[in-house]
C-alpha cells in the first residue's frame, strides 16, 4: 500500500494535466459533439482517451522512474528526436494557446457582460497568467489550479444531474455510422479526438511538472505514488468529457439553433442555452463551471510550452542531471522567458487574424495535434523502454502492448484523415 502522506506530497500533475485536457475539448468539443449528434459519440470519447492512456502515462512515469524529464528520454534517442519534438511543438503552439484563450475572452466577456475586444481581453489574461507564473512559478502554478479544478469538478458534475433527464438516450450508438455521416462530421470528430483528452505534448509537460512538484514538495515520488496522481487526473478528465457531452445532449441536441463563429457570441450561447433549460437560477453556476475550465486550461498551457522549450534547448547542449528541471539556472530563466513572450505575441497575432472564425481556429488547432499525436506517442514508448529506465521500473507487458496498439489506431485515423481530405 502506497503511503498516504506520500501521495499527498505527490499529488499535483495529475490535477495539472486535468486543468489542461478539460479546456477547448471538453467545454467546446464535447458540447458541440453532444449537441450536434446526441449520444452517438460517447464510445468515441471514451476509445480516444484509452488509446492515448499509455502515451500520456508514460511522461510522468519517465520522470519518477529516471529523475529526469521525458526530453532526456527524446535526448537518448538522438538529436533528431529533439529536433522533431521542436518542430512538432512550433508548429501548433500558437494556434493552440490562441485557442484556448480566445474561447476564455468570450466566456469572459459573456459572464461579465463585457463591451471591449476579445483581442484585448485575451492580452489580459495571457498577461495575467504571465504575471501568476513570474511571482509564483510552479509553486502557485499548482495551487491555484487545484482551486479551479475543484471548482469546473463540483460545478460540473451539478450541471449534469440537473441536465440528465432531458438526455435522449436513444441517440446512444456503440460506434458512430461513419457512412451516413457528410465530411464536415468526419471532419470534426478528427477535430474531437485530437484533443481528446489533450494533445500528447502534455505528457512531456507532466513529466516536467512531476519533477517540479518534487522540488516544491521536498519529496521525489515512486512509481506507485506518481501512478496514483496521474489516474486521479486522468479519469478525471475522462469523466468531466463524458459531463460535457452528456449537457450538450441534454440541453442543445433538437434545438435547431447554431453556434456563432465569434467567441463572446458562442459563450453566450452556450450559457444562455443552459440557464434557459436548467433555470436562470444555473447560469452563474454554468458560467463559473466554463470559466474556472478555461482559465485553468490557458495558465497551464502558458506554463507548459515555455518550460518544455527550456528544458529542451538545454537538452541539445547537453544531458540532464535532474538538477535543472525547476529551470534553476539564468540560462533556461531567459529561455523560459523569452518563449513565453514569443509564444504569447504568435497566439495573439493568430486571434487577431481569426477572431470571428472560432470553431475554424478550434478546429485546426485541435486537427493539428490529432495528426501529430502518433510522432508523439512512438517518442513516448521509446523513451520509457530505454536502457536508463532500470528494469524494475519499466512498464508492465500489457501496457507495452497497450501503447503499439494506440500507436496503430492513432496513425491509421491520422491516414484515413488525410486521405478522405486530400484523396
Amino acid at each position: 500500500m502506497p503511503n498516504t502522506r506520500g501521495v499527498l506530497q505527490a499529488l499535483g500533475p495529475g490535477l495539472l494535466f486535468a486543468a489542461a485536457a478539460v479546456g477547448v475539448s471538453h467545454l467546446v468539443q464535447s458540447t458541440r459533439a453532444g449537441a450536434a449528434l446526441g449520444l452517438t459519440l460517447v464510445t468515441t470519447v471514451l476509445l480516444a482517451n484509452a488509446m492515448k492512456y499509455p502515451a500520456f502515462r508514460f511522461g510522468p512515469h519517465y520522470a519518477a522512474a529516471t529523475g529526469t524529464s521525458l526530453l532526456e528520454g527524446y535526448r537518448r534517442q538522438g538529436r533528431w528526436a529533439l529536433v522533431l519534438y521542436a518542430g512538432l511543438t512550433v508548429a501548433t503552439m500558437f494556434t493552440v494557446l490562441a485557442a484556448v484563450t480566445i474561447v476564455t475572452a468570450g466566456l469572459l466577456i459573456a459572464v461579465l457582460g463585457l463591451r471591449v475586444s476579445p483581442l484585448w481581453v485575451s492580452v489580459g489574461l495571457v498577461s495575467t497568467c504571465a504575471l501568476l507564473l513570474g511571482v509564483g512559478r510552479y509553486h502557485w502554478l499548482d495551487r491555484v489550479t487545484k482551486v479551479l479544478v475543484a471548482v469546473l469538478t463540483v460545478s460540473t458534475l451539478v450541471a449534469t444531474a440537473l441536465a440528465l433527464p432531458r438526455v435522449d438516450f436513444s441517440t446512444f450508438r456503440l460506434l458512430p455510422p461513419v457512412g451516413e455521416l457528410d465530411r464536415a462530421s468526419l471532419f470534426f470528430i478528427a477535430a474531437l479526438v485530437g484533443w481528446m483528452p489533450s494533445a500528447i505534448d502534455v505528457a512531456v509537460w507532466q513529466s516536467l511538472w512531476t519533477l517540479a512538484r518534487g522540488k516544491d514538495s521536498g519529496h521525489a515520488p515512486t512509481l506507485r505514488e506518481s501512478s496514483i496522481d496521474f489516474h486521479i487526473g486522468y479519469i478525471g478528465t475522462a469523466v468531466l468529457a463524458l459531463c460535457f457531452l452528456l449537457m450538450g445532449a441534454g440541453v442543445m441536441h433538437g434545438t435547431g439553433r447554431a453556434f456563432p463563429d465569434g467567441p463572446g457570441a458562442f459563450a453566450a450561447t452556450v450559457i444562455d442555452l443552459y440557464a434557459a433549460s436548467l433555470g436562470e437560477a444555473s447560469r452563474p453556476l454554468i458560467g463559473t463551471a466554463a470559466f474556472a475550465v478555461m482559465f485553468s486550461t490557458v495558465l497551464t498551457v502558458v506554463d507548459g510550452f515555455p518550460r518544455a522549450i527550456a528544458v529542451l534547448v538545454a537538452r541539445l547542449r547537453g544531458p540532464e542531471t535532474g538538477a535543472h528541471f525547476e529551470l534553476d539556472e539564468p540560462a533556461q530563466k531567459r529561455t523560459y522567458w523569452i518563449a513565453l513572450a514569443v509564444l504569447s505575441v504568435g497566439a495573439l497575432l493568430v486571434i487577431s487574424a481569426m477572431m470571428q472564425s472560432l470553431k475554424t481556429l478550434v478546429d485546426v488547432a485541435t486537427t493539428l495535434s490529432f495528426l501529430t499525436a502518433p510522432v508523439l506517442s512512438v517518442l513516448n514508448h521509446r523513451a520509457v523502454l530505454g536502457p536508463e529506465v532500470p528494469a524494475a521500473a519499466r512498464p508492465k507487458p500489457w501496457l507495452v502492448l497497450a501503447s503499439i496498439a494506440g500507436i496503430a489506431c492513432q496513425a491509421a485515423f491520422a491516414v484515413a484523415y488525410l486521405a478522405i481530405r486530400y484523396g
